[in-house]
């Protein structure tokens, strides 16, 4: 059975890991925690409004807004994460969910395959519990989606 493809966004950012060695996977990693912009003002100071990953080594925290359209395939996915500058790994996850799902459409965002996140060839550079915490924010995503696409 043929795996279901990533959206273009995701799926460039998984080509770029695949083909590089470990040492430059854990630098990629590094340069998406580096790039992960910081919560907009709305949820700066309110963690409490967000949602925790709990399976996430450091605490790490996400929002999702689904801007309002006719269907799924209209809707904007807007992807929020805070996670601490002290936990590089983790951040470069977010920055990597957030550059890759970011704008896509509610649609897009719950046909990306829950094992995405092991495509990226990150799980020779990275332990499996990192790597069980980006499927859990992945998860959590769709989740998030699926609920205010509903609504």
């Amino acid at each position: 059975m043929p795996e279901t493809p990533l959206p273009e966004s995701l799926a460039s950012i998984a080509e770029d890991f695949r083909a590089a060695t470990n040492e430059l996977k854990l630098e990629l990693l590094l340069e998406f925690s580096d790039e992960l912009p910081a919560l907009p003002e709305r949820y700066a100071g309110r963690l409490d409004a967000l949602e925790r990953v709990d399976e996430c080594q450091s605490p790490v925290f996400l929002m999702v807004e689904v801007d309002p359209g006719p269907s799924p395939d209209e809707r904007v996915v807007h992807v929020f994460f805070d996670a601490p500058d002290e936990a590089p790994t983790t951040r470069g996850f977010a920055g990597i969910l957030h550059e890759g799902l970011e704008g896509l459409s509610a649609a897009e965002v719950l046909a990306v395959p829950d094992d995405a996140p092991m495509r990226f060839g990150l799980a020779e550079a990275v332990s499996p519990l990192r790597m069980r915490g980006m499927v859990a924010m992945l998860a959590r995503i769709k989740r998030q989606v699926r609920a205010k696409t509903a609504a």
